[in-house]
């Protein structure tokens, strides 16, 4: 095989030869970059990607009701919601697997996209609500006459869309500055993400700043002039959350497998190494804190109008400490095991509320050490170790 067949499939670096006295350069050929997905990679990609797009929908919509294999439009809410917290979950191994920062505030910008897409949702109901005013039904009854000035661009669908992604981007961008310049980290730094969610939570929860205080936004009508409460809306809710996960999941295999995805895992390991490396760590983390924020507040916006309901309580500390939960379950720096972790957990979360609802806290709280103590790479970690493969 020529040189030049070699390097198509091969980065070709030159270096200088220490052992020539002239300025001739020594080739040296690195191994090829990975791809972004293995041949069965993609074949369970688009193996889900079909079932996001069509199965579900002709199990939901054409099989008939009486039928085995018919999926309930609760199953489709269900399975879309735990979805939402899929995306979570990826965005918290983003920041943590792979860049070694523990947040136990990420469910705040989850609530921020949820509330920028529950703002629009409220305004779609025009002169339906209860007081047959152009103003949201709660405004009405603390007597408010004009809209506060936050809700300027409400109405505007395409204005949403940039305030879900933008809100979340620069809350985050402005607390991960101050807290990464003052190379605050470890326990120090969840903490203070912690005490960041919960000051947001007690600051929606009052009425004065206008969005809905404890009962937050609900009973909505229409998304895009549409009816939000018919089984075709619903399927289309459940579809684009699907694509949605899909494509946040290459996005962060392509980040994490480009130079930058590399420069964070060093930094995850020895930041001071990769200091005297002569790498900035602060514009690495800042950068992706602030797209792990972006991604968990699509995940928001996508979740309100499958839900029904978006409040305060979905800033708690318990919400956040749930997301970390997730990933650990599923196994950190693993991409695909907070997704399956948030499966998990809801899946169960979602059964044991039901048949067991006493005892559900418990059982998170023995999941979550049980995986700490036994296995601390999670389940999809543990299944590579039986088959054999890298983590």
């Amino acid at each position: 095989m020529s040189n030049t067949q070699h390097t198509d499939r091969t980065e070709l670096v030159k270096v200088p030869n220490e052992a020539s006295t002239g300025s001739a350069r020594t080739a040296i050929f690195l191994p090829p970059r990975a791809p972004l997905l293995t041949r069965s990679g993609w074949g369970a990609y688009i193996a889900a990607l079909l079932v996001v797009c069509a199965l579900a929908p002709m199990l939901n919509l054409l099989v008939p009701h009486d039928n085995v294999f018919h999926l309930s439009d609760y199953a489709v809410a269900l399975i879309g919601k735990i979805m939402c917290y899929a995306i979570c979950a990826l965005a918290m191994d983003l920041i943590w697997g792979y860049s070694g920062i523990l947040s136990l505030g990420h469910g705040l910008f989850f609530a921020l996209g949820g509330y920028a897409m529950g703002m629009y949702l409220m305004r779609q109901i025009g002169l339906d609500g209860n007081y047959k005013s152009a103003l949201p039904d709660f405004m009405v009854f603390l007597d408010w006459k004009t809209l506060p000035w936050h809700w300027s661009f409400s109405d505007s669908f395409i204005a949403t869309l940039l305030l879900i992604v933008a809100v979340p981007g620069l809350v985050a961008f402005a607390f991960g500055y101050f807290a990464f310049r003052s190379r605050i980290k470890g326990v120090y730094f969840s903490i203070i993400t912690q005490a960041l969610t919960f000051a947001a939570m007690l600051l929606f929860f009052r009425n004065e700043t206008g969005f809905g205080g404890n009962n937050g936004f609900t009973d909505f009508k229409r998304i895009l002039n549409l009816p939000i409460a018919t089984p075709h809306m619903r399927m289309t809710l459940f579809v684009l959350t699907g694509v949605t996960l899909l494509g946040f999941y290459l996005v962060a295999r392509w980040l994490i497998q480009s130079k930058f995805g590399r420069v964070l895992q060093a930094i995850r390991d020895a930041e001071t190494r990769v200091m005297f490396c002569g790498y900035s760590p602060l514009g690495y983390k800042l950068s992706i804190w602030t797209i792990s924020a972006m991604m968990c507040g699509v995940a928001g916006a996508l979740y309100v109008p499958q839900v029904g309901i978006i409040n305060p309580s979905e800033m708690s500390p318990a919400n956040s400490i749930e997301i970390a939960i997730w990933a650990a379950v599923g196994g950190r720096a693993t991409l695909i095991g907070p997704v399956v972790g948030a499966f998990i957990v809801n899946g169960a979360k979602s059964w044991l509320t039901v048949a067991y609802p006493e005892f559900w806290l418990y059982f998170l709280g023995t999941l979550f050490i049980g995986v700490t103590l036994f296995l601390p790479q999670g389940v999809v970690g543990l299944v590579n170790k039986l088959r054999g493969t890298k983590t």
